[in-house]
């Protein structure tokens, strides 16, 4: 109780500045090395104030979530509010059970404290199975044989001499990717001003749980992707929101003696897993007839496949693409180019040699519209899907998306 008022005091004792995205905040003073730590935040632009010389300009992107750097505390709110972004995340993550994901879906002050029952939530019942094992590579030098001897490693390492013996194994072990993802994910945590001292309990335990796995240190834009089967199933939303946590969490920024954590969230990501995992619920197809990014679907717009093209929706029959869409929670601005994402659209329509294309913005950055392509014919749809309504009013809205889809493919 001691240690949750002085953390409640320290936290309450920063300097708080609340920035809503995509909106900007003007006149804001900065010192040199909150200035320098800031600069390096990512989607968040500073600019001189022209008003109050001396002052900065803040203006967030579409990442959201908290800055902390020197006696600074940024949050960067969403502007359909933490408990919608709640439910997308949660959603996403596991459809049939998102309302027992243990989201703080009341409305939070900071949406790094709202997640964070979520993922307790979610590991707690992952564990309570027993921690997943499975086989994992090794190579290693051995007074005995175990396993395959990887000769040309012998002969240049030892000369052909033996022991030791050069050997590739498979041991059984907890110690694999899904266990390591999760322990990265609440070490990562450990390390961020958390008010629940409840919840840092909570990661203590899953640590202790978790003795025998390795502690990696992953980087944000180079996660693993797993691949799920019966065995590991349950181990999906612990995973997949380990793994969003180990994308947010940063405590690399940093500048001279200064040092920035951030837990930020893309909206961006958010907004696209929820569509893509909503509509295939809802039109009752799996991950493989409807994938997103056409991930193991080759796709090219030329006939050598040299230019590659991953569109965020496409629903497959066998081999043969029978619809194709993109979604967009915010409109695409390129210097020069107008429409940008029409034109990524269209090139869609073109590889997948269909007849039309959706495309899904969130309400407010796109009005419903219908474009006939000049001389190629294809028929480029825009509809806007709004996520600021409550939940089942969100869900009804993807069920009329899905409609369209039907009707499009077909």
């Amino acid at each position: 109780m001691k240690q949750d008022l002085l953390t409640s005091w320290a936290t309450r004792t920063m300097h708080t500045l609340t920035l809503v995205e995509h909106q900007p905040a003007c006149g804001i003073e900065l010192g040199p090395e909150e200035l320098a730590a800031l600069q390096r935040v990512p989607d968040l632009r500073i600019e001189a104030s022209r008003e109050r010389p001396g002052t900065y300009d803040l203006t967030p992107g579409s990442t959201v979530g908290a800055v902390r750097a020197v006696e600074r505390a940024i949050e960067i709110r969403p502007k359909i509010g933490i408990d919608r972004v709640l439910f997308l995340i949660s959603y996403a993550l596991d459809p049939a059970r998102w309302q027992n994901q243990g989201f703080n879906f009341g409305e939070a002050d900071s949406l790094l404290e709202a997640v964070i029952p979520g993922f307790v939530t979610q590991v707690a019942r992952t564990l309570r199975r027993g921690v997943l094992q499975g086989y994992r590579t090794e190579e290693s030098a051995l007074l005995t044989v175990r396993g395959r001897i990887r000769f040309e490693d012998q002969i240049r390492r030892r000369y052909g001499l033996v022991p030791p013996v050069e050997v590739r194994f498979d041991e059984f072990t907890d110690d694999i990717e899904p266990n390591r993802l999760i322990k990265a994910a609440a070490a990562r945590l450990t390390r961020l001003r958390i008010r629940s001292g409840a919840a840092r309990a909570s990661l203590r335990r899953f640590d202790l749980a978790l003795n025998g796995v390795s502690l990696v240190e992953y980087s944000p834009v180079q996660l693993p992707e797993l691949h799920y089967t019966r065995i590991n199933e349950h181990y999906r939303p612990a995973v997949e929101l380990a793994k969003l946590i180990l994308r947010s969490a940063s405590f690399e920024l940093s500048h001279g003696r200064v040092r920035v954590s951030t837990f930020l969230v893309d909206m961006n990501a958010v907004f696209e897993n929820f569509v893509v995992v909503a509509l295939r619920e809802s039109l009752g197809v799996t991950e493989r007839e409807f994938p997103q990014g056409a991930r193991s679907r080759p796709l090219a717009l030329d006939i050598a496949g040299k230019v590659h093209l991953r569109p965020d929706l496409s629903w497959w029959k066998d081999d043969r693409c029978v619809f194709v869409g993109d979604v967009k929670y915010k409109r695409i601005q390129a210097a020069g180019i107008k429409h940008p994402d029409l034109y990524q659209l269209l090139a869609y329509t073109v590889a997948t040699r269909l007849p039309s294309g959706l495309l899904i913005y969130a309400e407010g950055e796109g009005e419903p519209a219908r474009h006939e392509a000049v001389e190629l014919g294809k028929v480029l749809e825009v509809v806007a899907l709004d996520v600021s309504g409550a939940p089942d009013e969100i869900l009804r809205s993807v069920g009329a998306l899905t409609r369209r889809v039907r009707e499009m493919r077909a």
